[in-house]
């Protein structure tokens, strides 16, 4: 058995010495597909002259001219298209088995709403990559309640209330707490906590939620918000994006905008805050077999949710 190993490493030499130098053989793939120098040089980060050499030697090892230097850049020649069409298929060979090699990052799909996505799960996501570099996180922003089967959702956040699914596992992460809000700018000569009569003057921004005539009716004041001027937007990032840029007051849940306030981007202008049955929660199918990556994710969440 030894002998026949050793016969066949010393019959397959004769043949790997007569393979070109595989650095050349990459510099001609490369320069192939983009038929430019340049643009393989900067692919592979070498110098365009080092490409340009690459493939001059293969040439010369060769005997055969592979391209035509055009004022564009490159040609193939006949023998050229044909050598790169087999080398390049190569590569994708070598690159397939290498990639079996790899572990796959395990993958999580989270289906969140657009808001939720903009003003709390992205600033946050530093310190999920931190804990866990190794999980392939894919975030759905969307309005509409996706299938957990049909369209591979392994975790969902909802503004809902019970009753849930019976197939569901719901997880309470933060409770709604509604709060007015504004840039330091728009009320900088204009006391704290404002009063209805200021109020009267200020341009309230409204989301698809439109909970202002709910928010003003539990105030102590009776006051009717239909006399205000507004701005109507279709999404709460977008109300409280317009907050930001002074443009009036939104509303909010005090989650997404707690990290503008600490800043002092925002602040709050009303002291009383809505509260409501519509809180928001994570929604996982019910399974005695949970992937530990999506395990490990609901533990970040819900981590995250209390700090």
């Amino acid at each position: 058995m030894q002998l026949y190993y050793i016969l066949t490493i010393d019959f397959l030499l004769p043949f790997l010495a007569t393979l070109p130098p595989l650095n050349s053989l990459r510099a001609f793939e490369a320069a192939g597909r983009h038929l430019n120098f340049r643009a393989a040089a900067d692919e592979l980060g070498v110098t365009q002259g080092a490409v340009a050499q690459q493939v001059r030697g293969l040439e010369e090892l060769l005997g055969i001219k592979l391209f035509e230097r055009v004022a564009k850049g490159l040609a193939f020649t006949s023998p050229g298209r044909s050598y790169h069409g087999e080398i390049s298929e190569a590569f994708s060979v070598l690159g397939n088995a290498t990639a079996k090699l790899k572990p796959e990052p395990a993958k999580v799909t989270i289906s969140v709403t657009p808001s939720f996505a903009a003003k709390w799960l992205i600033p946050n996501l530093s310190s999920l990559t931190e804990a866990h570099p190794d999980i392939d996180l894919r975030v759905l922003a969307t309005e509409s309640m996706l299938s957990f089967h049909a369209d591979g959702i392994d975790l969902a956040i909802r503004q809902t209330k019970p009753p849930f699914g019976a197939n569901l596992e719901a997880t309470l992460l933060f409770a709604q707490e509604v709060i007015a809000v504004a840039s330091p700018m728009l009320v900088s000569e204009k006391p704290l906590p404002l009063g209805i009569e200021t109020i009267r003057q200020m341009v309230l921004l409204h989301d698809t939620h439109n909970l202002w005539a709910e928010f003003f009716r539990q105030l102590p004041d009776t006051y009717e918000s239909s006399t205000n001027r507004t701005l109507s937007f279709s999404q709460t990032s977008l109300s409280i994006d317009a907050a930001l840029a002074g443009q009036g007051i939104a509303l909010a849940s005090r989650f997404l905008v707690e990290r503008d306030i600490q800043a002092g981007h925002l602040v709050q202008v009303v002291t009383d805050s809505l509260k409501g049955e519509r809180n928001f929660f994570l929604l996982a199918l019910k399974s005695a077999r949970r992937k530990e990556a999506v395990q490990q994710v609901i533990d970040w969440l819900l981590s995250a949710s209390k700090s």
